[in-house]
């Protein structure tokens, strides 16, 4: 296949639309995951061969500067030298031994050490947390019932893709097929923000309920924060009611402070979740997740305790490091930089589409936002984040693309920046905005 450069950066993107022939040809859709495809904005999505710090570069020799951060755990940018240094050096020793090894429990008591957690397993990916937090749930309380909220996205765990986000969202999906009815016959699901129905659910069935569980902070339905004193509400609700809470730090967690969402509410509040989840930043860009929480709940894992769970490639000593030195570097500056370039970015976007006329809401969660078209007053739920003009994103998606700037390739997704982002970043940011706000502007809704 040829995927030499071609002439001038304007021309089509004739490799990644070859590549996508040959994905479409052996992969379902051509893609590893689902809004990979761009079928929420349409065209091709671009393959890309590198990433170097807050840039891009695709097949086709165009570079790009990069707002998906690969969904979240390129918290310092692409290929930092020192993350790349510790991996090289790592790997020349050795990938993968089915052993325990040190760089598991390092990673393991860093993540201590920042989160409100006494114990930790890991595992290999966001997915394989949440099923096992819930797994283990169950077993520590003796119920079934589990509490979701509508617009949470928790892994493709068949029992939580009810009303899940993001990706189902955006490709117009409202459950899955391949899920039983009687698998998610004890899942729950309420609107987001609502303690009214929390309340109602717990009276009703209180008794049969083994755990709550919630984004910290919801990402997947675009950026919706809890209001305040909502987690702290599902905490204690829980705990009356003999229920564990588990809080999704999957997207979350090490990204908006050093400890997570819950840094930017439990630690100030003096409450902590019985279980959380991690992913993404925790990996440095490799795949590695984790969940932990209370010892006296941990303890009931295997070979501790009678909950099984188990994985092959868990603590992988490659992925370990790469995470271990991600979180190392990731002190107080590191995360001052990424909030004052976040802020930059949304003053960015809203002044550019104020002054083409577009309505809008940002909506914020420390370093992680996202745009709601059309609307005018902030969403707290998922039923509000639908009632966006999300038709307007398409256009102005590929105006962006078409000037540099790679964004989520939905408008239901959050938008990252890292602290690898500077004033070169900001202004190809504000280069490419006004011609994008202008096309959304123009758009017009389509059957």
């Amino acid at each position: 296949m040829d995927s030499s450069t071609p002439d001038s950066p304007s021309s089509s993107p004739t490799v990644s639309e070859r590549w996508f022939d040959r994905a479409k040809a052996v992969s379902p859709g051509g893609v590893n995951s689902p809004v990979r495809a761009f079928r929420a904005v349409g065209g091709t999505p671009r393959f890309m061969t590198e990433g170097s710090g807050a840039w891009l570069t695709d097949v086709d020799g165009r570079r790009h500067l990069d707002l998906v951060g690969s969904w979240g755990p390129m918290l310092l940018g692409h290929a930092h030298p020192q993350v790349i240094a510790a991996v090289q050096e790592v790997a020349a020793r050795g990938t993968s031994f089915g052993t325990p090894s040190t760089p598991e429990v390092e990673l393991a008591e860093e993540i201590v050490d920042r989160a409100p957690v006494e114990s930790v397993r890991l595992v290999s990916s966001g997915t394989e947390a949440t099923m096992s937090a819930i797994r283990l749930a169950r077993g520590f309380t003796g119920r079934d019932r589990i509490v979701k909220f509508a617009g949470c996205y928790h892994g493709h765990v068949d029992a939580l893709l009810a009303e899940a986000g993001s990706g189902l969202v955006t490709l117009g999906i409202p459950g899955t097929p391949g899920v039983p009815a009687h698998v998610t016959a004890d899942t729950v699901v309420l609107p987001y923000n609502d303690r009214e129905a929390v309340a109602a659910a717990f009276a009703e069935m209180g008794d049969d309920i083994a755990c709550v569980i919630t984004e910290a902070a919801a990402g997947n339905m675009g950026v919706v924060a809890p209001e305040p004193g909502f987690n702290e509400f599902l905490a204690r609700t829980c705990r009356e009611n003999g229920a564990l809470f588990i809080s999704d730090e999957v997207m979350t967690g090490f990204r908006v402070t050093r400890s997570g969402h819950w840094g930017l509410d439990g630690a100030i509040e003096g409450w902590r979740p019985d279980l959380l989840t991690f992913g993404k930043v925790m990996g440095g860009g490799f795949p590695a997740a984790a969940f932990g929480g209370r010892a006296d709940v941990m303890e009931q894992l295997a070979p501790s305790g009678p909950v099984y769970q188990a994985g092959t490639l868990s603590g992988n000593p490659v992925a370990t490091t790469a995470g271990l030195t991600t979180l190392r570097l990731a002190d107080d500056d590191a995360y001052a930089r990424i909030d004052a370039w976040s802020a930059q970015a949304q003053a960015l976007v809203t002044d550019a589409l104020t002054e083409a006329g577009v309505e809008h809401v940002v909506q914020t969660v420390g370093n992680m936002f996202s745009i709601l078209w059309g609307l005018s007053s902030p969403a707290r739920s998922f039923e509000d984040v639908q009632r966006q003009q999300s038709w307007r994103y398409r256009p102005f998606f590929h105006a962006m693309l078409e000037a540099g700037v790679y964004l989520p390739p939905s408008a239901f997704e959050s938008w990252f920046v890292s602290a690898a982002h500077d004033e070169h970043a900001l202004s190809r940011m504000a280069e490419a905005l006004p011609a994008a706000a202008r096309a959304a502007a123009r758009a017009e809704e389509t059957p």
